[in-house]
């Protein structure tokens, strides 16, 4: 009997599936939230906790299991050193999904996964800081004068 062996195909080939959950985990680790539909956000989770679970036992056959999965030295690194510590007493349950309503277009249900007790500051990763934010710039006001 074939019950419950099942998985989602999320309507793609097997190879297009795979770069997803792979471009899809990297992107979760960088950033420790994302945006997607709520059926990538289910095929995504049980991913992102064997990932996590995988970095807990720092041994070299684990790295290169993440690398492979994952391949991003990066990313691996951010698990091992930083998400195993993060997570090390707790026994699962590392990730959640919140359901964000529908999207605008083709009404496709929405959710914002990710992991609990997350850095906030992890979002602004990529973001370049303006030299003009960091100084205040004053300039001498000038009045207008009526003839």
């Amino acid at each position: 009997m074939r019950h419950r062996l099942g998985y989602k195909k999320l309507n793609r080939t097997s190879e297009h599936r795979k770069a997803l959950i792979k471009n899809m985990l990297n992107s979760l680790v960088k950033y420790e939230q994302i945006t997607t539909t709520l059926p990538k956000a289910k095929v995504l989770r049980p991913e992102a906790e064997k990932l996590i679970t995988i970095g807990k036992k720092d041994s070299l056959a684990n790295t290169k299991k993440l690398v492979s999965k994952l391949q991003n030295i990066k990313t691996v690194n951010k698990i091992r050193k930083t998400l195993s510590k993060r997570y090390e007493t707790r026994k699962g349950g590392y990730t959640r999904i919140i359901k964000a309503g529908f999207r605008y277009g083709d009404n496709a249900p929405m959710a914002i996964i990710e992991f609990v007790d997350r850095d906030v500051a992890a979002k602004r990763v990529d973001r370049k800081k303006n030299k003009t934010d960091n100084k205040i710039k004053e300039e001498p006001i000038q009045e207008k004068k009526s003839a």
